[in-house]
């Protein structure tokens, strides 16, 4: 009886708890968008847990139909699990990357093994995957069409990618690496983002002539940061990017410039409690045994059987092909930039801390362009209108923005997107601003993903771009840099793709392609951002009003090729990097700095370039799912140089037929094949040869 009892408690509590709770009713809300303003810190631990309750009972239902398994009651009952899962789990990842703190974290590392364990139970459970396999089996008697076809063949793929075929010695290992990596995982990008917060990465100037060369803006910003810090009278810089980067290329105090790189570059290697060195070691220990238990030797192999490339091979030598030409262009602009500094300090080097100044000062003599010229004309809002211009024109949509919306952030703004028509695309959120518990960088995610559930009903997505851009001052609006214009369109590129998306299934929807073709739609943007025609529609000063001139345009274009060498060998050599950690068959005496180092010499990377990712701060590939999947940002621009030729061989940057294509391409996310896809819109294989002229490596 008190067994009974209990267990009646508990009913009660979660019954309690879902009439309370607002993560787990379906929000009243416009556009059913998650109610941010009345989610608190407690409702996510009890939303987690009854998710996930519901969740394993969702799948329970499916192995124990009695019916033979089907693709309806099998595959796509699979693909329709998960749902408030994946609203509780929208929310809370989202804020806790955009706006987190202590508490969350702590939520986070609770949840991680729980999800693990959730997703573990439904891969490894052998009654299901025999069902799942069952329909595999049958899949070319079925009469299924091309997207069900894929959902069937990813849905297999997914469970024996994942250890589904595993004897259960190796099963149970298996779910114990997947809890460990989680949970390293998050250790790993909590320790970043403590580095980056830390007082000891606090840089206090009390002297302005030690400023001599900064921007007022920048120097605005820094007293603002300054007075907020506590310290007014003085200026504070952090090694959040757009906090040092204006020093990096403007400030005449060498010793400055080489702290703050220093304070960027050595993050998570300082030997005390958020080291990340043997968070790295026991990452790739597990991630080689995880290989290993799959018949591989390496996790690159291991990963990239999924992707475009299949294999570690066909990525060494595509950035191979690349990085000759990169390193050459990069040698030769060292050369011109030490002739400049020689000029200031005879007999001295060029240093890392030397070239983004010293680039700075060719690109004004050779160009006469200076960025602080151009950010005036690069108000944040303004924008981000010409990104949405640019989707109004190829592909009709219309951007509105919404008052009064639930949002996490007083920063957040919030659009509905919808066809000219005035049908619902999905809804766009926007967060651009930095803050103490955003980690670093740019992204987009989905809070809610596209889908037609069995009615159907086409659920239009929830989307989110993310940034951290100079955030206003007392006297200026937020203006960026050339450098952000371009990501902001990068990162609406992704949006569009998750917008646009019309899968029937949620697995196959928007983003959910390989990782060496999700980049494509993003840099793809990134082409228009400096065109002319579109620089008119966006690039107004944000005193006078004035359009940008025509010969500030042409001294853009003039200078697009500029510095390529630097910008492409610091990708690239990040890119080898990691391909480089996850071709190892044993992390035995793995020394993070000296493998570094290692892989930097033989691919003789010159020393006066930092690695764009230094180990210890590499979010991308020991945090957020990028391992062995760097190189895809070359990769994907491969795709993107040739997709935009296609444009660019018509006259027209909107040619009609050609944008409907391309929007073809974004709509069918993962329901084909991604080279299908590719080879649909061009008519051909992508030629590399387009990247590298646009580059300037070659005529």
């Amino acid at each position: 009886m008190k067994k009974i009892f209990l267990l009646g408690v508990i009913a009660m509590s979660v019954l309690a708890c879902n009439k309370t709770n607002p993560l787990l009713e379906q929000p009243d809300t416009p556009y059913g968008v998650p109610a941010f303003d009345q989610i608190q810190l407690a409702h996510y631990m009890p939303a987690f847990e009854e998710a996930i309750r519901q969740n394993k009972a969702e799948v329970d239902a499916i192995v124990n139909n009695e019916a033979e398994p089907t693709f309806e009651n099998t595959i796509v009952a699979l693909d329709r699990i998960g749902l408030l899962l994946d609203r509780v789990s929208g929310v809370f990842f989202n804020v806790l990357e955009a706006d987190g703190n202590d508490d969350m974290n702590a939520i986070a590392e609770q949840v991680s093994p729980m999800l693990s364990e959730l997703s573990d139970g439904i891969i490894l459970n052998d009654r299901l995957f025999q069902r799942v396999k069952a329909v595999y089996d049958e899949r070319e008697q079925l009469g299924l069409n091309a997207e069900q076809m894929r959902l069937v063949t990813e849905t297999y793929k997914h469970f024996a990618d994942n250890g589904a075929n595993l004897p259960e010695d190796k099963k149970e290992r298996l779910k114990e690496i997947n809890q460990e990596l989680g949970l390293l995982s998050l250790k790993f990008g909590n320790n970043v983002v403590a580095e980056t917060n830390s007082d000891d990465v606090k840089r206090f100037v009390t002297d302005e002539s030690l400023l001599a060369g900064l921007p007022e803006s920048a120097k605005a910003s820094a007293a603002e940061e300054a007075t907020a810090a506590g310290h007014p009278g003085e200026w504070l810089f952090t090694p959040k990017r757009t906090s040092f980067t204006p020093v990096l290329q403007y400030c005449e105090n060498r010793e400055l410039r080489k702290q703050l790189l220093m304070d960027y570059t050595t993050r998570g290697n300082h030997d005390n409690g958020n080291d990340n060195k043997a968070v790295i070691l026991r990452e790739m220990e597990l991630r080689i045994e995880k290989a290993k238990l799959f018949g591989y030797e390496n996790p690159a192999d291991y990963i990239l059987a999924d992707c475009m490339a299949k294999n570690h091979q066909t990525v060494d030598a595509f950035l191979a092909s690349v990085w000759a030409p990169s390193l050459e262009a990069a040698k030769r602009e060292a050369a011109a930039l030490q002739e400049l500094l020689e000029q200031d300090l005879p007999g001295e080097k060029l240093q890392p801390w030397d070239w983004w100044y010293y680039a700075e000062k060719l690109r004004k003599a050779k160009y006469a362009l200076d960025e602080e010229e151009l950010k005036p004309y690069f108000e944040l809002d303004n924008v981000r209108k010409g990104a949405f211009g640019v989707a109004t024109k190829l592909y009709g949509l219309q951007f509105e923005p919404l008052k009064n919306m639930p949002v996490y952030n007083p920063d957040v703004e919030v659009f509905k997107v919808t066809e000219s028509d005035g049908t619902l695309v999905g809804i766009l959120y926007t967060d651009y601003f930095p803050r103490a518990g955003k980690r670093p960088g740019a992204w987009m995610n989905n809070i809610l993903s596209q889908y037609i559930d069995a009615e159907g009903v086409d659920h239009r997505p929830v989307i989110i771009n993310v940034g951290n851009f100079n955030k206003p001052t007392a006297g200026n609006p937020s203006l960026l840099s050339m450098d952000d214009v371009e990501t902001l369109f990068h990162e609406f590129g992704h949006a569009l793709h998750g917008l646009l998306s019309k899968a029937h299934y949620k697995s196959l929807s928007g983003t959910n392609t390989p990782r060496d073709f999700v980049e494509l739609p993003s840099q793809f943007m990134e082409n228009y951002a400096y065109e002319p025609e579109v620089l008119k529609t966006y690039a107004f000063h944000y005193q006078t009003g004035e359009v940008i001139p025509d010969e500030l345009i042409a001294k853009i274009n003039a200078a697009g090729k500029f510095n390529q060498g630097f910008v492409t060998t610091e990708l690239l050599s990040a890119s080898i990097l990691d391909m480089d950690f996850h071709e190892l068959t044993t992390a035995e005496g793995l020394d993070v700095n000296a493998f570094e180092k290692a892989s930097l010499d033989k691919m003789g990377m010159i020393d006066e370039i930092i690695v764009r990712y230094r180990p210890t701060f590499y979010n991308h590939i020991f945090t957020t799912g990028y391992e062995a999947g760097y190189y895809s940002y070359t990769w994907a621009a491969v795709l993107d140089a040739d997709a935009f030729a296609a444009f660019k061989e018509t006259g027209d940057l909107f040619e009609p037929e050609t944008a409907k294509r391309f929007r073809h391409l974004l709509e069918q996310g993962g329901t084909r094949d991604a080279q299908e896809l590719y080879l649909e819109f061009r008519g051909k294989e992508a030629d590399p040869k387009n990247l590298l002229r646009r580059k300037g490596f070659i005529d």
